[in-house]
């Protein structure tokens, strides 16, 4: 059986060019992207032991993200908003960042000193039933605020951040909270001598 030679059109040239030139452009933006893994910090599930560890750092708390592998929110936000690097630089910056996993026989102590299985810590302290859910917690083990779902994008994550550090959830909902902020970036910059 003789082979007959593959002949490309001069117009198929142009679209494989466009195509690679394509791909190629579009490189930078998943250089821009880190791997989700270096969102969370590494522990021994001993709980207790890192809220000493975070205000040994200077953190302002830990943050818990219940989550469980069939979980495609989950995976969503990993690879779309815990992979940014403003976003791990952002919460890095102000707390220890552990996953949970909300199906999970592993032994963890919580915050109180007590051994239970993930699963347990999950359930039955936080009536988390739903993934993902994103806990804060301050100092001394104390819930702040906890926030069910993926955002929709690495800038209302940070603006979640930013509604916890600052102490917004202290009186504010987040929904509410979130419109601020969403009003405040819709607005046009003022013209440079304008009265503000």
């Amino acid at each position: 059986m003789t082979r007959l030679p593959i002949r490309i059109r001069p117009r198929a040239h142009w679209f494989l060019a466009a195509l690679l030139w394509s791909a190629l452009s579009a490189a930078p933006s998943f250089a821009q992207t880190a791997d989700s893994a270096a969102f969370f910090d590494q522990t021994f599930g001993d709980f207790a032991e890192e809220l000493a560890n975070a205000k040994a750092q200077g953190k302002q708390g830990v943050l818990l993200m219940f989550e469980m592998d069939e979980c495609p929110f989950c995976h969503r936000m990993k690879s779309t908003v815990l992979s940014r690097p403003e976003v791990q630089a952002y919460f890095k910056e102000h707390f220890l960042i552990f996953p949970v996993d909300i199906e999970g026989d592993v032994e963890i102590t919580d915050f109180s000193g007590q051994p239970k299985t993930q699963k347990d810590f999950a359930l039955k302290d936080y009536r988390v039933r739903a993934t993902p859910v994103f806990a804060f917690f301050d100092l001394q083990g104390k819930l702040l605020a906890k926030y069910t779902g993926a955002t929709g994008d690495a800038q209302e994550f940070l603006w979640l951040g930013d509604y916890v550090t600052s102490g917004r959830y202290q009186d504010t909902p987040f929904p509410k909270y979130k419109r601020e902020r969403e009003a405040a970036a819709a607005k046009p910059a003022a013209p440079v001598g304008a009265p503000g």
